[in-house]
């Protein structure tokens, strides 16, 4: 039931099975605080009243949004957080939420100045029927239109007003307009024409800026959501000397909230800031006087008591100083006395800090294309000189070719100097990567030590290579008379006398 007062519209359990489509709390958010604006804690409510002590009878009522109001429970019902109630209206009543009853709601009216006593307070009707939620539903489901519609019937009117909220009241008999505006409106001849439009009571309430954020709610630039909203009550003034006080640029960007008003928070720790500049000299419109030049403030560390003063003649150079030393300076100086330098006179040599800014480009982000420049630094430049012959670690420096084994041999063609010029090195032929041609297979393979495939002529008696080159190739027989057919070699001629 709680969700159906949900500020998003989301609420409406009829379009999703009964399910509401809001929080994802399923109707359990009235119960455990979810969703609510506002909420307060009951961390007296399971706590007995003494004995013979009668509970308080004044119970706290949540309607749309952050409204809260109060309401005299005369009959004493049993009423409990989360329950749906009809109260007392003008005209006719009212369908609320139980959100605090108890000793707290106490609390809740010194906080907000109401006097118990008071005949503001309305009384309580009875817990709502089913014929009064029906009703109360039917009423919400006209807000978002009815809002619309008032919008374009004001802008025709040329009203210079912002309509930002529509509130029905339980019983359909009225609709609260919220509103905001620079000046004061004539809203007379709207409200008649609002009156004939929706057959309704008509009241408008001005809100200022903060009060519509309250209302409608949203996401800071913390990225939580709004304080007054969740929160917070009280609107307290912001001026700008709360941003001087904190050393914060007076931006309005920067320091409005979605209200277009100076943020709350700049209230937050404002004490704490002025707490600590009490320690601090006033430098308005005063000078640190030395034999080296005059001296002004340009920043201020409040946490850490700093104070950076520059030189008239030298405004790049930031010189850091301890807020005790700048008082003996002002002390000197009222004495008519001026010391030699601001950092030689009373600040450590090794801790002194002296910090020149360079105002071109100081973050380094002023570049759009600083993402597209090339990391060239961390990259080997290879530079190849054309004046100069390419070394080749092969290759000697006066045409000569070492081998595998160790041992130079002269290469039949001179050593190009270019290395674009000439045939490349083919490194997945043969031993030599500067070969290109294929190996002989007709070449001695015994005398090659990098050999991998046995000799075939290895194992046949004596060493091939120790018989007589047989000048035939064909091995076709001599047909030479003057030669032997088997040795090959010439007759002799004392044989054939025998």
């Amino acid at each position: 039931m709680s969700c159906s007062g949900c500020s998003t519209g989301r609420g409406n359990s009829n379009e999703n099975n009964g399910v509401p489509a809001g929080c994802n709390n399923n109707g359990s958010c009235g119960t455990s605080g979810g969703c609510n604006k506002l909420n307060v804690f009951d961390w007296l409510g399971n706590m007995n009243m003494p004995d013979g002590q009668k509970p308080f009878d004044i119970i706290e009522v949540r309607f749309k949004n952050s409204r809260k109001e109060f309401f005299k429970n005369l009959n004493n019902l049993s009423l409990n957080v989360g329950d749906v109630i009809a109260v007392e209206a003008s005209p006719g009543h009212d369908i609320g939420i139980v959100s605090l009853t108890g000793e707290l709601v106490k609390l809740q009216l010194k906080k907000r100045n109401v006097s118990v006593e008071s005949e503001e307070i309305k009384k309580v009707y009875r817990k709502a029927k089913q014929g009064d939620l029906d009703k109360w539903k039917e009423a919400q489901a006209l807000e978002v239109n009815t809002m619309y519609r008032a919008r374009t019937i004001a802008l025709k009117l040329g009203l210079q007003m912002k309509l930002s909220d529509v509130e029905y009241q339980g019983d359909k008999s009225k609709a609260i307009f919220y509103y905001t505006a620079e000046a004061r409106v004539d809203f007379r001849e709207l409200i008649k024409v609002l009156a004939d439009e929706f057959k309704v009571r008509i009241e408008m309430r001005q809100i200022g800026a903060r009060q519509e954020a309250s209302r409608l709610g949203g996401i800071g630039a913390c990225g939580r959501e709004l304080c007054c909203s969740t929160w917070l009550t009280d609107f307290r003034t912001v001026s700008t000397s709360a941003a001087r006080y904190q050393q914060l640029s007076l931006n309005p960007l920067k320091l409005a909230g979605q209200c277009g008003k100076l943020k709350c928070c700049l209230n937050y720790e404002l004490d704490s800031y002025l707490d600590a500049l009490k320690e601090f000299p006033d430098m308005e419109n005063k000078r640190l006087i030395t034999k080296k030049g005059e001296a002004f403030l340009q920043k201020t560390d409040i946490f850490k008591r700093m104070m950076w003063f520059s030189y008239r003649h030298d405004t790049s150079v930031f010189i850091p100083m301890k807020v005790d030393k700048v008082k003996e300076v002002l002390e000197l100086n009222a004495k008519n006395e001026q010391p030699e330098d601001l950092v030689s006179a009373f600040t450590q040599v090794a801790k002194a800090k002296v910090v020149e800014h360079s105002f071109e480009n100081v973050v380094g982000q002023d570049s759009l294309t600083r993402f597209d420049r090339s990391k060239s630094k961390n990259k080997p430049q290879h530079k190849h000189n054309r004046s100069q012959p390419s070394v080749n670690k092969n290759k000697g420096p006066q045409g000569e070719m070492h081998k595998l084994d160790g041992t130079v041999a002269p290469l039949d063609k001179p050593v190009s100097l270019n290395p674009n010029r000439g045939p490349k090195p083919n490194t997945n032929k043969g031993p030599n990567p500067n070969q290109n041609k294929k190996p002989n297979p007709n070449q001695n393979k015994g005398a090659n030590p990098n050999q991998t495939k046995p000799n075939p002529n290895q194992n046949k008696g004596k060493n091939f290579q120790n018989k007589p080159r047989n000048n035939n190739p064909n091995n076709k027989p001599n047909n030479n008379p003057n030669s032997d057919s088997n040795t090959n070699k010439p007759k002799d001629d004392n044989n054939d006398q025998k």
